[in-house]
């Protein structure tokens, strides 16, 4: 007996111990829309666990018990007092649709008071993975959002940023865009460079130079979306997508003003047309110059689909919102380490 209440008091002062280490805050989702089963996935995902997700709050005492994402259903909206008492929440989610009646304003102003968390779903989805969720995101939201600042100041730096980047790298890398021309001359038929309009800054289209990676004529006229394994692609143009450098003679687009070293990768008109169409606040991503780089090229791969396009610009948006000099020159940063370790590549 002695020695089982030594095992049981020993287990217990354990489990005290980690729990006291524990600094993940538990938070409580409001709400079951394709937000919270989104917020739901980024949470759990997240390599350093900043949050415990206990659970979700529903309208509907039908849909209780049943799995969001990977957590369960834990209760009604209206017992968010009592389940905030009994799970010990430090953080409340707000992720519900349609918000005009259905907001327990008091409960919440007490809760906030009291030392709780009280967050907009969309920004914690924003803080956790980089990107704005397009999701359910009303105009409001993102008018009265902090971020989107155009200070005349920093656009002036910026755009001098880009002048001095955009001379020093065609100096540079002269030498090496001459060879990268000879190969490709030697490897397939057809021009070293192609030429290609795109949608630049205010939906302008503007003529975009990178070296050729295709096979000269291949896309038969009509534009297509660039594939993993595309058969298109030639030998010496496998290896330039693969180190990113068949984007250099763009920064002779960057020297004449239709682009950035950083911002949205520009695309085809064509595209531009059908993504406005499906995807909400596409034309968003239109109101800068479009980038060599960008935070959505080195933190997602190059789109193939509709549903990659809608991921691209949720990272677009954010770079949109929180554009920023030392934004730029950390993702500037992240470029060469992702050109160096060829990652993202198509």
């Amino acid at each position: 007996m002695t020695l089982e209440l030594a095992e049981e008091t020993s287990q217990s002062f354990i489990g005290r111990v980690l729990k006291a280490l524990d600094t993940r805050k538990r938070v409580l989702i409001f709400g079951d829309s394709d937000l919270a089963e989104d917020l739901v996935r980024v949470l759990v995902s997240r390599r350093r666990h900043r949050y415990d997700v206990i659970g979700l709050l529903s309208k509907s005492p039908s849909r209780v018990g049943q799995l969001v994402g990977s957590r369960e259903i834990i209760g009604t909206v209206d017992r968010l007092f009592e389940i905030v008492e009994q799970y010990r929440v430090d953080t409340i989610a707000i992720c519900v649709s349609d918000r005009r009646g259905s907001m327990p304003l008091d409960t919440l102003l007490d809760f906030k008071s009291m030392g709780l968390e009280v967050l907009d779903g969309h920004q914690l989805y924003e803080a956790e993975c980089g990107r704005l969720s397009i999701e359910e995101l009303r105009p409001s939201a993102l008018i009265f959002s902090p971020g989107f600042r155009r200070r005349p100041f920093t656009m002036a730096l910026k755009r001098l940023e880009d002048l001095m980047g955009a001379m020093v790298g065609l100096v540079f890398f002269a030498p090496l865009m001459t060879i990268i021309g000879i190969l490709i001359k030697l490897d397939s038929l057809g021009p070293a460079l192609y030429r290609q309009t795109r949608i630049g800054l205010r939906g302008r289209p503007y003529v975009l130079w990178k070296f050729r990676s295709m096979k000269h004529g291949s896309e038969g006229g009509s534009a297509q979306w660039a594939q993993l394994e595309d058969w298109r692609v030639t030998r010496v143009g496998r290896w330039l997508r693969l180190l990113r450098i068949d984007e250099l003679p763009q920064l002779m687009n960057v020297l004449w003003g239709q682009m950035s070293l950083v911002g949205p990768r520009p695309e085809r008109p064509l595209f531009v047309q059908e993504l406005r169409k499906k995807i909400p606040y596409y034309d968003l991503r239109h109101t800068i110059r479009p980038g060599l780089t960008g935070w959505a090229q080195i933190r997602f791969n190059y789109a193939a689909s509709i549903e990659d396009s809608s991921v691209k610009l949720q990272y677009d948006l954010y770079y949109v919102k929180h554009l920023s000099l030392l934004f730029d020159l950390s993702i500037l940063l992240r470029t060469f380490r992702v050109v160096v370790m060829g990652a993202g590549a198509r």
